[in-house]
Protein backbone atom coordinates (compact mmCIF):
# COMPACT_ATOMS: atom_id res chain seq x y z
CA UNK A 1 0.00 0.00 0.00
CA UNK A 2 1.55 3.56 -1.17
CA UNK A 3 1.64 6.41 1.17
CA UNK A 4 1.88 9.66 0.44
CA UNK A 5 4.48 12.29 1.07
CA UNK A 6 3.49 15.41 3.08
CA UNK A 7 4.73 19.00 2.54
CA UNK A 8 3.39 22.07 3.85
CA UNK A 9 1.99 25.13 1.60
CA UNK A 10 3.42 28.44 1.50
CA UNK A 11 -0.01 28.98 3.82
CA UNK A 12 0.75 26.61 6.36
CA UNK A 13 -1.79 24.00 5.34
CA UNK A 14 -0.38 20.04 5.20
CA UNK A 15 -1.08 18.05 1.70
CA UNK A 16 -1.00 14.69 0.99
CA UNK A 17 1.19 14.10 -1.95
CA UNK A 18 1.65 10.27 -3.41
CA UNK A 19 5.05 10.42 -6.04
CA UNK A 20 5.49 7.06 -8.25
CA UNK A 21 7.63 6.82 -11.03
CA UNK A 22 11.22 7.53 -11.79
CA UNK A 23 12.81 10.08 -10.18
CA UNK A 24 14.22 11.95 -13.44
CA UNK A 25 10.79 11.31 -15.23
CA UNK A 26 8.56 14.34 -16.11
CA UNK A 27 6.22 15.30 -13.88
CA UNK A 28 2.54 14.15 -14.66
CA UNK A 29 0.48 15.47 -11.53
CA UNK A 30 -2.73 13.80 -11.94
CA UNK A 31 -6.32 14.63 -10.13
CA UNK A 32 -7.95 12.11 -8.56
CA UNK A 33 -11.65 11.64 -8.60
CA UNK A 34 -14.55 12.71 -6.26
CA UNK A 35 -14.11 11.04 -3.28
CA UNK A 36 -10.44 9.80 -3.41
CA UNK A 37 -7.04 10.48 -2.49
CA UNK A 38 -4.88 9.63 -5.59
CA UNK A 39 -3.00 6.51 -4.54
CA UNK A 40 -1.38 5.21 -7.49
CA UNK A 41 -2.80 3.01 -9.85
CA UNK A 42 -0.51 0.51 -10.30
CA UNK A 43 -1.52 0.02 -14.33
CA UNK A 44 -1.24 4.24 -14.36
CA UNK A 45 2.08 4.15 -13.09
CA UNK A 46 3.60 1.63 -14.97
CA UNK A 47 2.18 3.27 -18.27
CA UNK A 48 3.47 6.30 -17.15
CA UNK A 49 6.98 5.04 -16.65
CA UNK A 50 7.32 3.52 -19.91
CA UNK A 51 6.54 7.31 -21.53
CA UNK A 52 9.23 9.04 -19.07
CA UNK A 53 6.52 10.42 -16.52
CA UNK A 54 7.16 10.08 -12.80
CA UNK A 55 3.44 10.43 -11.38
CA UNK A 56 2.66 12.99 -8.31
CA UNK A 57 -0.79 12.87 -6.77
CA UNK A 58 -2.35 16.22 -4.83
CA UNK A 59 -4.80 14.54 -2.33
CA UNK A 60 -7.31 17.63 -2.34
CA UNK A 61 -8.05 19.63 0.77
CA UNK A 62 -10.01 17.52 3.22
CA UNK A 63 -9.09 14.45 2.20
CA UNK A 64 -7.07 11.86 4.45
CA UNK A 65 -4.02 14.29 5.94
CA UNK A 66 -4.82 17.49 3.45
CA UNK A 67 -5.47 20.33 5.16
CA UNK A 68 -9.16 21.04 4.76
CA UNK A 69 -9.71 24.26 2.85
CA UNK A 70 -13.74 25.28 3.83
CA UNK A 71 -15.46 27.18 0.31
CA UNK A 72 -12.12 26.66 -2.18
CA UNK A 73 -12.98 27.26 -5.68
CA UNK A 74 -11.64 25.20 -8.60
CA UNK A 75 -9.38 27.69 -9.24
CA UNK A 76 -7.94 27.30 -5.59
CA UNK A 77 -6.12 24.02 -7.10
CA UNK A 78 -3.78 26.07 -8.79
CA UNK A 79 -2.16 27.53 -5.43
CA UNK A 80 -1.76 23.66 -4.38
CA UNK A 81 0.15 22.78 -7.43
CA UNK A 82 2.34 24.99 -7.62
CA UNK A 83 3.53 24.08 -4.08
CA UNK A 84 4.00 20.48 -4.97
CA UNK A 85 6.62 21.64 -8.26
CA UNK A 86 8.18 23.94 -6.33
CA UNK A 87 8.47 21.16 -3.16
CA UNK A 88 10.08 19.02 -6.52
CA UNK A 89 11.99 21.26 -7.61
CA UNK A 90 9.90 20.81 -11.02
CA UNK A 91 10.06 23.65 -13.29
CA UNK A 92 7.30 22.48 -15.86
CA UNK A 93 4.61 19.51 -15.68
CA UNK A 94 1.72 17.15 -17.84
CA UNK A 95 -1.31 17.11 -15.93
CA UNK A 96 -4.05 14.73 -16.23
CA UNK A 97 -7.28 14.79 -14.28
CA UNK A 98 -10.12 11.92 -13.85
CA UNK A 99 -13.92 12.61 -13.57
CA UNK A 100 -13.89 15.25 -10.18
CA UNK A 101 -10.42 15.92 -11.32
CA UNK A 102 -10.91 16.82 -14.36
CA UNK A 103 -12.28 20.43 -13.61
CA UNK A 104 -8.67 20.93 -11.65
CA UNK A 105 -6.64 19.92 -14.27
CA UNK A 106 -8.79 22.30 -16.59
CA UNK A 107 -7.72 24.97 -13.88
CA UNK A 108 -3.67 24.17 -14.04
CA UNK A 109 -4.30 24.63 -17.85
CA UNK A 110 -6.22 28.11 -17.87
CA UNK A 111 -4.60 29.20 -14.41
CA UNK A 112 -0.67 27.98 -14.41
CA UNK A 113 0.44 28.29 -17.92
CA UNK A 114 3.73 28.81 -17.51
CA UNK A 115 4.17 25.43 -15.89
CA UNK A 116 1.73 23.25 -17.57
CA UNK A 117 2.96 21.89 -20.63
CA UNK A 118 -0.32 19.79 -21.76
CA UNK A 119 -3.56 19.05 -19.82
CA UNK A 120 -6.05 15.84 -20.47
CA UNK A 121 -9.16 15.74 -19.00
CA UNK A 122 -11.15 12.20 -18.69
CA UNK A 123 -14.61 11.86 -18.11
CA UNK A 124 -14.73 15.36 -16.36
CA UNK A 125 -17.59 17.07 -15.45
CA UNK A 126 -19.00 20.58 -17.11
CA UNK A 127 -18.97 23.27 -14.99
CA UNK A 128 -22.59 24.53 -13.38
CA UNK A 129 -24.88 26.03 -14.24
CA UNK A 130 -23.65 25.73 -18.52
CA UNK A 131 -25.40 27.23 -21.23
CA UNK A 132 -27.22 24.40 -23.86
CA UNK A 133 -26.50 21.82 -21.22
CA UNK A 134 -28.97 19.69 -18.77
CA UNK A 135 -26.67 19.16 -16.11
CA UNK A 136 -27.86 16.40 -14.64
CA UNK A 137 -29.67 14.60 -17.41
CA UNK A 138 -28.09 10.78 -18.11
CA UNK A 139 -26.33 10.80 -14.65
CA UNK A 140 -27.53 7.33 -12.35
CA UNK A 141 -29.88 8.18 -9.58
CA UNK A 142 -27.21 8.69 -6.91
CA UNK A 143 -25.83 11.69 -8.61
CA UNK A 144 -28.94 13.02 -9.37
CA UNK A 145 -29.50 13.32 -5.76
CA UNK A 146 -26.24 14.42 -4.75
CA UNK A 147 -25.95 17.54 -6.74
CA UNK A 148 -29.58 18.11 -5.78
CA UNK A 149 -28.06 18.24 -2.52
CA UNK A 150 -25.43 20.35 -2.85
CA UNK A 151 -27.45 23.06 -5.22
CA UNK A 152 -29.31 22.86 -1.75
CA UNK A 153 -26.28 23.95 0.58
CA UNK A 154 -24.07 22.10 2.99
CA UNK A 155 -26.91 20.68 5.35
CA UNK A 156 -28.57 18.93 2.55
CA UNK A 157 -25.26 17.91 1.13
CA UNK A 158 -24.03 16.70 4.92
CA UNK A 159 -27.23 14.90 5.15
CA UNK A 160 -26.96 13.26 1.62
CA UNK A 161 -23.04 12.21 2.14
CA UNK A 162 -23.06 11.25 6.20
CA UNK A 163 -24.73 8.06 5.21
CA UNK A 164 -23.00 7.04 1.72
CA UNK A 165 -19.84 7.64 3.40
CA UNK A 166 -20.31 5.35 6.19
CA UNK A 167 -21.06 2.28 3.76
CA UNK A 168 -17.73 3.52 2.24
CA UNK A 169 -15.63 3.89 4.64
CA UNK A 170 -15.44 -0.02 5.07
CA UNK A 171 -16.20 -1.56 0.96
CA UNK A 172 -13.92 -4.08 -0.09
CA UNK A 173 -13.63 -4.77 -4.16
CA UNK A 174 -15.95 -7.35 -4.22
CA UNK A 175 -18.73 -4.50 -3.14
CA UNK A 176 -17.35 -1.54 -4.74
CA UNK A 177 -19.06 -2.02 -8.21
CA UNK A 178 -22.46 -2.89 -5.95
CA UNK A 179 -21.97 -0.04 -3.84
CA UNK A 180 -22.01 2.23 -7.06
CA UNK A 181 -24.97 1.50 -7.88
CA UNK A 182 -27.07 2.92 -10.68
CA UNK A 183 -23.47 4.74 -11.68
CA UNK A 184 -21.90 1.85 -13.02
CA UNK A 185 -23.64 0.84 -16.40
CA UNK A 186 -22.71 -2.75 -17.91
CA UNK A 187 -19.82 -1.89 -19.45
CA UNK A 188 -18.10 -0.15 -16.40
CA UNK A 189 -19.25 -3.01 -14.05
CA UNK A 190 -17.40 -5.63 -16.55
CA UNK A 191 -14.24 -3.32 -16.08
CA UNK A 192 -14.52 -3.01 -12.55
CA UNK A 193 -12.66 -6.42 -11.42
CA UNK A 194 -9.36 -7.80 -10.20
CA UNK A 195 -6.74 -4.69 -9.51
CA UNK A 196 -8.71 -1.80 -10.52
CA UNK A 197 -12.05 -3.26 -7.61
CA UNK A 198 -9.06 -3.56 -5.43
CA UNK A 199 -7.61 -0.36 -6.14
CA UNK A 200 -10.72 1.86 -6.25
CA UNK A 201 -12.42 0.46 -2.59
CA UNK A 202 -8.91 1.65 -1.48
CA UNK A 203 -8.73 4.91 -2.54
CA UNK A 204 -12.59 5.44 -1.26
CA UNK A 205 -11.95 4.02 2.27
CA UNK A 206 -8.69 6.43 2.29
CA UNK A 207 -11.10 9.43 0.71
CA UNK A 208 -13.50 9.03 3.76
CA UNK A 209 -11.85 7.51 6.47
CA UNK A 210 -11.04 10.96 8.42
CA UNK A 211 -14.44 12.24 7.14
CA UNK A 212 -17.07 13.67 4.63
CA UNK A 213 -15.05 17.28 4.23
CA UNK A 214 -12.86 17.31 1.01
CA UNK A 215 -15.62 15.19 -0.94
CA UNK A 216 -18.34 17.92 0.81
CA UNK A 217 -16.13 21.08 -0.51
CA UNK A 218 -15.47 18.92 -3.89
CA UNK A 219 -19.50 18.55 -4.90
CA UNK A 220 -19.96 22.52 -3.63
CA UNK A 221 -16.95 23.71 -5.93
CA UNK A 222 -18.41 22.31 -9.03
CA UNK A 223 -21.40 23.77 -8.42
CA UNK A 224 -20.61 27.14 -7.95
CA UNK A 225 -18.19 29.13 -9.87
CA UNK A 226 -15.18 27.78 -10.89
CA UNK A 227 -12.87 30.93 -10.76
CA UNK A 228 -11.33 30.84 -14.12
CA UNK A 229 -12.94 30.79 -18.27
CA UNK A 230 -12.34 27.78 -19.94
CA UNK A 231 -11.96 29.91 -22.76
CA UNK A 232 -9.05 31.46 -21.60
CA UNK A 233 -7.41 27.76 -22.07
CA UNK A 234 -3.92 27.92 -23.92
CA UNK A 235 -2.35 25.16 -22.89
CA UNK A 236 -3.02 22.31 -25.45
CA UNK A 237 -5.82 20.05 -24.10
CA UNK A 238 -7.45 17.24 -24.78
CA UNK A 239 -10.69 15.89 -23.65
CA UNK A 240 -12.00 12.07 -23.72
CA UNK A 241 -15.20 10.80 -22.94
CA UNK A 242 -17.46 7.74 -23.26
CA UNK A 243 -21.39 7.84 -24.41
CA UNK A 244 -21.94 5.05 -21.70
CA UNK A 245 -20.95 7.26 -18.81
CA UNK A 246 -23.43 7.19 -15.79
CA UNK A 247 -20.90 9.41 -13.84
CA UNK A 248 -20.25 12.04 -15.77
CA UNK A 249 -22.47 11.95 -18.86
CA UNK A 250 -21.65 12.05 -22.60
CA UNK A 251 -22.74 15.53 -23.11
CA UNK A 252 -20.63 17.14 -20.62
CA UNK A 253 -17.70 15.86 -22.78
CA UNK A 254 -19.14 17.72 -25.84
CA UNK A 255 -19.75 20.38 -24.23
CA UNK A 256 -16.58 20.96 -22.83
CA UNK A 257 -15.05 20.17 -26.50
CA UNK A 258 -17.02 22.77 -27.43
CA UNK A 259 -15.86 25.53 -25.45
CA UNK A 260 -12.31 24.74 -25.08
CA UNK A 261 -10.02 26.55 -27.88
CA UNK A 262 -8.00 24.06 -30.01
CA UNK A 263 -9.20 21.13 -27.94
CA UNK A 264 -8.28 17.66 -28.86
CA UNK A 265 -11.58 15.64 -28.59
CA UNK A 266 -11.75 12.02 -27.87
CA UNK A 267 -15.90 11.16 -27.88
CA UNK A 268 -15.70 7.30 -27.64
CA UNK A 269 -18.87 5.03 -28.42
CA UNK A 270 -19.57 2.36 -25.92
CA UNK A 271 -17.50 3.10 -23.21
CA UNK A 272 -18.44 4.37 -19.46
CA UNK A 273 -17.44 6.22 -16.57
CA UNK A 274 -14.40 3.33 -15.87
CA UNK A 275 -14.25 1.34 -18.72
CA UNK A 276 -12.48 4.93 -21.11
CA UNK A 277 -9.75 4.67 -18.17
CA UNK A 278 -9.03 1.06 -18.70
CA UNK A 279 -9.24 0.03 -22.19
CA UNK A 280 -7.79 3.90 -23.09
CA UNK A 281 -4.87 4.53 -20.83
CA UNK A 282 -1.94 4.25 -23.35
CA UNK A 283 -3.84 5.78 -25.61
CA UNK A 284 -4.65 8.73 -23.12
CA UNK A 285 -1.12 8.93 -21.91
CA UNK A 286 0.14 8.88 -25.75
CA UNK A 287 -2.35 11.64 -26.59
CA UNK A 288 -0.89 13.72 -23.67
CA UNK A 289 2.51 12.94 -24.62
CA UNK A 290 1.88 14.69 -27.96
CA UNK A 291 -0.13 17.24 -27.16
CA UNK A 292 3.36 19.32 -26.56
CA UNK A 293 7.00 18.41 -26.70
CA UNK A 294 8.41 18.30 -23.40
CA UNK A 295 10.31 21.39 -22.28
CA UNK A 296 13.23 21.66 -20.85
CA UNK A 297 13.21 21.62 -17.50
CA UNK A 298 10.13 19.19 -16.73
CA UNK A 299 11.53 17.09 -15.17
CA UNK A 300 11.54 16.91 -10.92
Amino acid sequence: MSEPIQITTPDGRSLDVFVAGPADGDVLLFHHGSPGVGAPSAKLVAAAAERGLRYVAITRPGYAGSTRRPGRRVADVVDDAAAVLDHLEAKRCFTMGWSGGGPHTLACAALLPERVVAAVAVASVAPYPAEDLDWTAGMGQENIEEFAAALAGTEALRAFQEPSASGLRAVTADQVADSLGDLVPPVDRAALTGELAEELADDLRRALTDGIWGWHDDDLAFTRPWGFDLADIQVPTAIWQGTDDRMVPFAHGQWLAGRIPGVRAHLLPDHGHLSLAVASLPAILDDLRSLARPVAGTSA
